[in-house]
């Protein structure tokens, strides 16, 4: 082994651009910066979006419509699935932790049963809200419901 043999080991360098580093480099100078201005200098960032004084795409676009910052959003449970999980795990009550539990709503959701497929079991479901057709299919199988 010679000084003229070694080499680095395979994967232990990156095929990048050595900025700062002389003019023979051809990227020495002003390294890649330009000349003066502010984007030359250390420290320099610019806000998200921002287009070089040209007016962003986010204030370009037209905004259309109203967004309820006090919307109530609820994840809907038919009965086909309270039907299902009746099936399969023999429930008599269902409530927010049984949905939980088998993965058909997330911790901070807030439940509205609705009335699609059929229910056949008499069970109790506990839930935020209810459809008016979930709510009479439940009461006409011999259920019944509690509003959280």
């Amino acid at each position: 082994m010679n000084l003229n043999n070694l080499k680095p080991a395979e994967g232990s360098t990156k095929n990048r651009k050595r900025i700062g580093r002389g003019t023979g480099s051809g990227r020495g100078g002003t390294s890649t910066r330009g000349h003066k201005g502010a984007g030359s200098r250390s420290g320099t960032s610019s806000k998200v979006g921002f287009e070089g004084g040209q007016m962003p795409l986010q204030r370009r676009v037209p905004k259309v419509g109203f967004k309820n910052p006090n919307r109530v959003e609820y994840v809907s449970v038919n009965l086909d699935a309270l039907q299902a999980l009746v099936e399969q795990y023999n429930i008599v009550t269902v409530d927010f932790d049984t949905l939980k539990e088998h993965g058909l709503v997330s911790r901070n959701d807030l439940v509205k049963v609705l009335g699609r497929g059929e229910l056949t079991a008499k069970i109790e479901v506990k839930a935020h809200a209810f459809s008016a057709t979930a709510q009479k299919a439940i009461e006409a199988a011999g259920g019944s419901i509690v509003k959280l």
